[in-house]
């Protein structure tokens, strides 16, 4: 098992690293789905959210089947080997994936609370529909999507099921935070996996007490100067 620093440095970087691609993906996904009607809405919300309710090994053996040699997404099918499993990029991927989900509905959440007649009115003053959406849209939604990133930072290092089916947990190369509390466990290492264990706690606590900060309504005050700006 690799060492302390160690383990929590990478799970940072790799949570890091998911992180910045969920959140990529989630803002345009999740303004799509609190704005717009279009056919198929409702299964593309389900799918998204799929991974919420799916075992995360369910959702880690799907990867490996979908990126394997002979998988849909494989080498021999596309003629590419993308070289995603059982190293670091495998991890990132499970962690994407799960955390996701959590973000694009939080996000979601945050985009349908914004007043559709604020974003009609910075239309109505000359605005086009790309500048209100960063520059009234997006700061009205700001702290519901710092509370997204926040949560899905958080679940990506807490993630387990996947990353162990997609990249395994070989200490020093795709040990993460998690991974290492349960071979600490399965080793009788009790002292090193209650320290991971408290770190994943204060990592946890953490992020939830900010969550809960930023939930607190915005205040129309608020609202005012982002146009007025």
């Amino acid at each position: 098992m690799g060492n302390i620093p160690e383990i929590i440095f990478s799970t940072l970087i790799w949570a890091l690293l998911s992180t910045t691609i969920v959140m990529a993906a989630s803002i345009p996904l999740a303004y799509l789905l609190a704005r717009k009607d279009f056919l198929g809405k409702r299964v593309v919300a389900t799918l998204i959210s799929l991974p919420l309710v799916l075992p995360p090994t369910a959702v880690g053996y799907l990867l490996l089947q979908l990126l394997s040699d002979n998988g849909p997404l494989g080498a021999s099918m596309i003629g590419l080997d993308l070289n995603i499993l059982f190293n670091w990029k495998g991890i990132v991927l499970a962690c994407s994936v799960m955390s996701l989900p959590l973000v694009v509905r939080t996000m979601r959440v945050s985009f349908e609370e914004v007043n559709p007649r604020l974003e009609v009115m910075a239309r109505t003053l000359g605005r086009s529909p790309l500048n209100t959406f960063f520059t009234v849209t997006i700061p009205l939604a700001a702290r519901g999507i710092l509370a997204a990133m926040i949560l899905g930072f958080t679940r990506a290092i807490g993630e387990f099921g996947a990353s162990m089916m997609i990249a395994g947990n070989i200490p020093g190369r795709t040990q993460t935070l998690s991974s290492a509390i349960y071979s600490a466990q399965q080793s009788g290492q009790m002292d090193k996996g209650l320290i991971l264990l408290l770190i994943a706690i204060a990592i946890g606590f953490i992020a939830v007490f900010f969550t809960e900060y930023l939930s607190n309504p915005k205040s129309s005050k608020r609202e005012k100067g982002v146009l007025n700006g």
